[in-house]
C-alpha cells in the first residue's frame, strides 16, 4: 500500500484524444494500458488511482479516445481505446487502429501493460496488439485480468495456454490480477515502478 501512495500521489485527466496528431506535449515517462473491450482496463486504472476517474461502462467499446492521465505532475498513464468489440462499425475499427498505431509510432513509451481476460485464450486482436508493440520496440507486460473468476486448481492450465501462445514474442512479464481481491496489485506496482525508472 505504501508503494501505491508513493507512485500515485495525485492524478488528473489532462487530454482526451480522438484524432492522430493532437496528443499533449510529452513528459518524462509515459506508460500505456491496452486491451480488448470489457477486459477491465478502466477498473484496473481506478484501482491504481484509488478513485473512479476512468469511466467504467457496461457497454463494450465505449472508450473511443486515448485518455492521458497526468500522475504526480510528472508522467502519463495512457488509457488506449478498447479493441475487438464486434458491434463497432468497420470504419470505427479502422479509426481506432490508426489512432493506436500512430500513438505507438509517435510517442516514447516506457512500458505497455497489455490486459487479457484470464478466462479466455489470447484472441487474434490481442496478438495483433503484441505485434504492434514489438514492432515499435516497446517493453510490455501481460496482465491477466479477472483472475478471481478462475478456480485455483485451473490456473496453471490457463497460464500455460498464454505462455505457449506468447513465447514466440520474446521477453515479457506475466501478472495475474483481480480488481475484486486486489491479487497481483503489488506485482503490477513493482512493474510500474521499474518502468518509471526507465525515464
Amino acid at each position: 500500500m505504501e508503494l501505491i501512495k508513493l507512485l500515485i500521489r495525485n492524478v488528473k485527466l489532462v487530454s482526451t484524444v480522438y484524432n492522430p496528431g493532437t496528443f499533449p506535449n510529452p513528459v518524462k515517462v509515459e506508460i500505456a494500458f491496452a486491451g480488448r473491450s470489457n477486459v477491465g482496463k478502466s477498473t484496473l486504472l481506478n484501482v491504481l488511482f484509488n478513485k473512479k476517474i476512468a469511466k467504467v461502462s457496461s457497454t463494450p467499446g465505449k472508450t473511443r479516445s486515448i485518455n492521458f492521465y497526468l500522475v504526480n505532475n510528472e508522467y502519463y498513464f495512457v488509457d488506449l481505446p478498447g479493441y475487438g468489440y464486434a458491434k463497432v462499425s468497420k470504419s470505427e475499427k479502422k479509426r481506432w487502429a490508426a489512432l493506436i498505431e500512430y500513438y505507438f509510432k509517435s510517442r516514447k513509451i516506457s512500458m505497455c501493460f497489455l490486459l487479457m481476460d484470464m478466462r479466455h485464450e489470447p484472441q487474434p486482436n490481442d496478438l495483433q496488439m503484441v505485434e504492434w508493440i514489438k514492432t515499435n520496440s516497446i517493453p510490455f507486460t501481460v496482465v491477466l485480468t479477472k483472475a478471481d473468476k478462475v478456480k485455483r486448481n485451473e490456473r496453471r492450465k490457463h497460464i500455460e495456454i498464454f505462455e505457449k501462445v506468447l513465447m514466440r514474442y520474446g521477453e515479457y512479464r506475466l501478472i495475474l490480477f483481480s480488481s475484486v481481491t486486489k491479487e497481483g496489485l503489488d506485482s503490477l506496482l513493482e512493474s510500474i515502478s521499474e518502468a518509471l525508472d526507465l525515464g
